[in-house]
Order: structure tokens, then C-alpha cells, then sequence
């Protein structure tokens, strides 16, 4: 597709998308009772008092990018570096996020804390502002969608019902929540859950990209496709998202969880600024 096509793309979905953020009216500041029990029995059906005992988690995910995507947003996709990855999370109150991606560029080593954010590129730190603040959301972004209805039990300015609708022919409550900060640099993100009726999963969310300048409108959701009983928590082991706005339902990636193991003991000192060391240093174990 040539530059003059792409342009005309863009600005006609613009055109289309910008009477609504896809996301329902709601009140500016509060918590809904009805709401935080709807996400508290998501969580407890996620496994919630297993989840509470995990201290470090470390995945691998493998995936393919939409077509389009990498040209409309190469910053925030950084497809060459970003096609399969090595993941290490520390929970708890200063929790911490390593991320060593693998693509055919080479190596990106990311390092994300609730302050602070550094990248490297090929073993070499980068200074450009631009691929942090990318970084930063992507890494926020991956620990949302790792611990699906637990990342809301803390810090929502705003929780509230939002009606229902059904996502692969099940019946969902949805509820928007309200984050400051949000992801990445951002002051503030506005999320959706759709939280399956029957069973309480975690059936997609939807999410503002406010934390980058070249997204800063945008609108975004991931549907969680399958999940898998770990250690008492239900993972999440399929992930699919798309655009909503500027350009609605645009395929955007397909990944999957492809190794996990928890509670291996690592210490901040092993997620390093150009690479993993010591207990870290290890692959996830591969999902059987």
C-alpha cells in the first residue's frame, strides 16, 4: 500500500470514529458498589486467594502481527525486535517488569517499574525518549493483560456498570474502570471489562493508549481466548487484539502463552537493564 492510500485510510476512519471513544458515559469520580462486586467475583473465580500467594511469575509468549499494524504505529510495534519474548514479574507493592524480546532485528531488553522505564537494543541502552515512553506501555500493557481482573482490585479513580453484551456467544457484565496514572506515561487510560455472567472470566477488555503521542485517541481491546488452571489461577493463554479506533476492528495480534512457571525467587538485582541473571536467567517452562 502506497503513502497516499494509507493517508486516505486513516483519515476516513478518523472521519468515522470520532463521534464516540467507544466507551459509555459515566460518572467522573466514584466507585460503584455493584461494579467492584462483579470484579471482586471475577477475581475470586480467576483464583484470586492462589494468586495472592504468588511472588514472581515468568512467562513466554509467541505471536504474529496484523499486516497493517507495524506501518501504522512501527514506534509502539517495534516488530523488529518484537515477535517472541521472555517475561519476569515481580508482584507486590514495588513490583517490577522485565522483558527481553526477540525478533529479526535482534534483542530489546525492557526493565519496567512503577517510575521508571529503560530499554536496550542489541545489549546497548537507548536514550530515545520516544522508545521508552512505547516501552513503558507495552510493558504496563502485558502486565494488564497477564493478570486480567487483578490488575483492577487497586487504584481506580472510576468503577462503573456499564449494561451488557455477549462476546463469543456468552452473556458479559461490563464495568469501565478509570486508571490515574494509566498505562505507560500516561495521566489517565479508561478501560472496559466484559466479565462473563456464568462463570465471572475476564472476556475482553478495552483500553485508551494515552501514555504515546502517536496513539493518543487511539482505542484498543484484547479478547482472552482460552485459559488454563495453573497453580490454582486461571491463566489466560491466548490473546487477540484489534484496533477500535482510528480504524475499527483493524486485526492488530495474535499471541499466545507458551511457557510459565511461578514462585522461583528472583530478586530485582536479576531483571537487568541489558539482560536476565541468575534465577531470571533461565526460560519460562514450557506450557505442556
Amino acid at each position: 500500500m502506497n503513502r497516499i492510500s494509507l493517508l486516505a485510510m486513516l483519515l476516513l476512519a478518523l472521519v468515522q470514529g470520532c463521534a464516540s471513544r467507544g466507551f459509555p458515559e459515566i460518572a467522573e469520580s466514584g466507585v460503584d458498589p455493584q461494579a467492584e462486586a462483579l470484579l471482586l467475583r471475577s477475581a475470586e473465580r480467576h483464583g484470586l486467594a492462589a494468586w495472592q500467594k504468588v511472588q514472581d511469575v515468568s512467562v513466554a509468549y509467541s505471536g504474529e502481527w496484523g499486516w497493517l499494524v507495524p506501518r501504522l504505529q512501527p514506534e509502539l510495534i517495534d516488530a523488529g525486535y518484537r515477535q517472541k519474548s521472555e517475561e519476569r514479574l515481580i508482584l507486590g507493592k514495588d513490583w517490577l517488569l522485565g522483558q527481553q524480546h526477540q525478533g529479526p532485528q535482534g534483542s530489546k531488553q525492557v526493565v519496567r517499574a512503577a517510575e521508571s522505564v529503560s530499554v536496550a537494543y542489541n545489549g546497548e541502552p537507548s536514550a530515545d525518549r520516544t522508545a521508552a515512553a512505547a516501552a513503558a506501555l507495552v510493558a504496563d500493557g502485558y502486565r494488564l493483560f497477564l493478570s486480567g481482573p487483578f490488575y483492577f482490585l487497586g487504584g481506580n479513580a472510576v468503577l462503573a456498570l456499564a449494561g451488557s453484551e455477549t462476546v463469543d456467544g456468552r452473556l458479559c457484565d461490563r464495568i469501565v474502570a478509570v486508571r490515574r496514572p494509566g498505562l505507560g506515561l500516561s495521566a489517565e487510560d479508561r478501560f472496559m471489562l466484559w466479565l462473563d455472567r456464568t462463570d465471572g472470566r475476564l472476556r475482553r477488555v478495552r483500553f485508551t493508549l494515552e501514555g504515546l503521542a502517536s496513539t493518543q485517541g487511539a482505542v484498543a481491546e484484547v479478547d482472552f481466548v482460552g485459559h488454563r488452571q495453573i497453580d490454582g489461577v486461571l491463566w489466560p493463554v491466548r490473546f487477540i487484539e484489534r484496533l477500535k479506533k482510528p480504524i475499527p476492528d483493524l486485526h492488530v495480534h495474535d499471541w499466545q502463552l507458551v511457557g510459565l512457571d511461578l514462585n522461583r525467587g528472583l530478586s530485582p538485582s536479576e531483571i537487568g537493564a541489558t539482560g536476565f541473571s541468575g534465577k531470571a536467567a533461565a526460560p519460562a517452562q514450557p506450557l505442556p
